[in-house]
């Protein structure tokens, strides 16, 4: 699958509303078992986000969760919506990105009282430290970096449970005090969304705006005036996270393009009267070259070449190498391809690369055409 998408998930519209107004060109995405997801991409950049809507709870969370892994095999999942503060140094609409996410409803009720089972889900380290960066550069604010009133990101422990909390003297809010007490906010979701990435090896970021405090002060007319603010900033720090993360894998990508076009050159044999077998580009006399790259000195070129590689191809699925839905769609990035290259416009060469990534995406399974495309999306590099 393509390195390039990012699913976000949410439990209310509200949420759901303010992710979806920084996508561009969402279409509908249809699993095949009825939930909706809706396909975007982040203006000026080539991540792709689905976006989901799981409604309140860990236990539908984590079933959403697991189900668009499942569908898109995402880099990362990302849980955005509004919490509770637990302390008061977290100012409303600040922004709150798990480190560890507690699922604080766990126990075993005993004669001399309930005993705390902990459950905890710690963060990948790579998208934490993403985020520290992130929270540290300010840069995601909308509005002027520095300014004094602007929301901040606090990175801590989030705790998830089954009910809405608005108090701080129930028989809950002493619970939390007493076995979670560095948690910085609360909520229902990011337990499940978290077990969920836990299980299918999928790192999860969850990322919330602060909407109340959790303390018997929360009302529908302070809802009305800080949730939309909240679900905005906290959507505001996961569009630019879910970028930086694409962004990442890009770079990774062309750096193993790069390491595999400087050990292309050739291939010999040490070995007294033995054969090899490889997969080679070319092979001059007793020389076999591995997947050079083809010369490209204009997009006009290009063209060409993808039209050679459309045939082959066509090649692979007439031997039933490539299933019909994967060819089709191989089919429409190769089209996408040939247009931005025909335009021959200054972005040209960035959308073809775009393109011909999220080919390698879907043909990865099959190593020749696979191995002929790399060095291809190297070569359109050259012409940026």
């Amino acid at each position: 699958m393509p390195k390039d998408l990012v699913v976000m998930l949410t439990a209310l519209n509200l949420e759901y509303k303010a992710l979806r107004r920084r996508l561009a060109g969402p279409q509908v995405h249809r699993h095949e078992r009825g939930t909706r997801f809706e396909v975007g991409t982040v203006p000026g950049t080539s991540c792709r986000v689905a976006l989901g809507l799981t409604n309140k709870g860990n236990h539908p969370a984590a079933v959403l969760a697991e189900r668009a892994i499942q569908e898109f095999s995402p880099v990362a999942v990302l849980f955005v919506g509004v919490a509770g503060a637990l302390w008061d140094t977290t100012r409303l609409g600040d922004v709150v990105m798990a480190t560890h996410v507690y699922a604080y409803h766990g126990g075993t009720s005993e004669d001399d009282g309930l005993k705390a089972r902990p459950r905890v889900w710690e963060a990948a380290h790579g998208i934490s430290q993403l985020g520290s960066y992130l929270a540290r550069t300010s840069d995601w604010v909308d509005d002027m970096p520095g300014d004094r009133n602007a929301p901040q990101v606090h990175l801590g422990a989030i705790a998830a449970g089954e009910v809405v909390q608005n108090s701080r003297i129930s028989a809950e809010a002493e619970w939390i005090r007493q076995h979670y007490n560095d948690a910085l906010a609360i909520e229902m979701e990011a337990a499940g969304v978290a077990q969920a990435g836990h299980l299918n090896g999928s790192p999860v970021a969850i990322i919330r705006g602060i909407s109340d405090r959790a303390d018997g002060s929360k009302s529908s007319a302070e809802d009305r005036k800080w949730q939309p603010q909240a679900a905005a900033n906290a959507a505001a720090f996961a569009t630019r996270l879910a970028a930086e993360l694409i962004g990442e894998q890009e770079q990774i990508a062309m750096s193993q393009d790069n390491r595999a076009d400087s050990l292309r050159e050739h291939v010999r044999n040490t070995a007294r009267s033995s054969t090899v077998g490889i997969m080679a580009g070319s092979v001059t006399g007793s020389n076999v070259y591995m997947n050079a790259n083809p010369k490209l000195s204009s997009l006009a070129d290009l063209v060409a070449e993808l039209d050679s590689f459309r045939e082959h191809l066509k090649r692979h699925h007439a031997e039933g190498a490539l299933d019909d839905d994967t060819y089709q769609e191989a089919q429409a990035e190769l089209d996408t391809a040939s247009q931005a290259a025909r335009e021959n416009a200054p972005e040209s060469p960035k959308r073809v690369t775009i393109a011909l990534k999220r080919l390698r995406g879907l043909i990865a399974d099959l190593s020749e055409p696979a191995a002929r495309l790399a060095p291809l999306i190297v070569a359109v590099g050259g012409l940026s």
